[in-house]
């Protein structure tokens, strides 16, 4: 889901908590070596996240959060922050050629260079985390 988080809304805090979890504590944060992405630049995206883009002129990048059941990508436009809220048992990360990684979940997508080891690494880290902790059947959710 998209969803604009620029102001403190009791009501999104809890959609995106239901959705990808509560944020980890310090102590789990510290286990992970970081939960949060070095600033990623973004590529390509699916028409309703272009729309918000091309608002302004400067240069569209975003990060990444981890989350225990998902991940948060937040990105800037105008004065306006945005999320994408993928639970991990809806999203799909592909490894393109000349180093482009696309995230996506149902019909949003976005495609970001890939073109260091830190962003390669947390892309790593970022899957092995899915793989250990999605949701094998659908009771787990």
């Amino acid at each position: 889901m998209l969803l604009n988080v620029s102001y403190n809304d009791k009501k999104i805090t809890q959609k995106i908590d239901e959705a990808v979890g509560k944020p980890f504590s310090i102590k789990e944060r510290l286990a992970l070596g970081g939960i949060g992405s070095p600033k990623l630049f973004i590529t390509e995206t699916s028409i309703e996240i272009q729309n918000l883009l091309i608002l302004d002129n400067n240069l569209n990048s975003c990060n990444i959060e981890m989350r225990p059941k998902g991940i948060i990508v937040r990105f800037r436009s105008l004065l306006e922050t945005y999320a994408l809220v993928i639970p991990y048992y809806k999203l799909s990360v592909y490894k393109g050629d000349l180093a482009i990684h696309s995230i996506y979940r149902d019909h949003y997508f976005i495609k970001v260079r890939s073109d260091t080891k830190a962003i390669q690494k947390y892309f790593k880290k970022l899957m092995d985390y899915k793989a250990d902790n999605a949701p094998t059947s659908i009771e787990d959710l």
